[in-house]
């Protein structure tokens, strides 16, 4: 899983802005899309200036592999009248600064292979560049319509599995190995500026982030 997060966050980080485009100048925070399909192995990323998007799809089509990313939002609200995802389908969210993205997933299932919605937080990395602390993970409240497929989250080899990500940044990082990346940006430094070559001339805190909670429930 901790792959998946860092291929995701690197390629949507890079290519947000070279595939959505439109959205930047988009001012409303609502979208309604009557199609979304997602081919296999491709994503779709959504950007903008807003913090927080409310977002309308009547029907979503997830292939096998495929991403369905939002980039730079604090929360999203997520309404799909019609879903039918593959194998493996991944819901990623982050508001760009290390924390997860907070969600609320109204969605009826008419097909699912797998499902994971990863809202945690991101390691804060002490590599000279510019970067955050530790990030907090999203909140995740996901209602399913009982009508149409009940997914479960207990056997992530039987069908209709669907996990949730929200734990904290920080816990994957490796204190001997960060301090000892640290000193050797120290010893890079000029001499009287020690922290010269740190990001923002900052030592960031090796204490994890806060975690998130989700639910998974059927629709009242």
């Amino acid at each position: 899983m901790k792959t998946i997060l860092a291929f995701i966050l690197i390629s949507s980080s890079a290519a947000a802005f070279a595939q959505r485009a439109a959205d930047t100048t988009r001012k409303s925070e609502t979208m309604h899309i009557q199609k979304l399909e997602i081919g296999k192995k491709k994503k779709e990323v959504f950007t903008s200036r807003d913090s927080s998007l409310v977002l309308h799809i009547d029907t979503l089509i997830m292939k096998d592999r495929s991403q369905l990313v939002f980039y730079g939002k604090k929360d999203v609200k997520l309404h799909v009248a019609h879903a039918e995802i593959d194998k493996r389908g991944y819901l990623f969210g982050t508001d760009g600064k290390n924390n997860g993205t907070d969600f609320e997933i109204d969605m009826r299932l008419e097909r699912l292979g797998a499902l994971y919605v990863l809202a945690g937080g991101q390691d804060a990395h002490n590599n000279g560049s510019r970067t955050y602390p530790n990030g907090n993970g999203g909140n995740v409240h996901f209602v399913y319509d009982s009508g149409g497929i009940v997914p479960q989250t207990d056997d992530k080899k039987a069908p209709h599995y669907v996990q949730i990500d929200t734990r904290a940044g920080g816990y994957r990082v490796n204190p001997q190995n960060d301090l000892n990346n640290i000193y050797s940006l120290i010893n890079m430094g000029a001499a009287g500026r020690p922290l010269g070559s740190l990001a923002q001339g900052r030592v960031y805190s090796g204490s994890p982030g806060r975690d998130g909670k989700s639910t998974v429930k059927a629709k009242e």
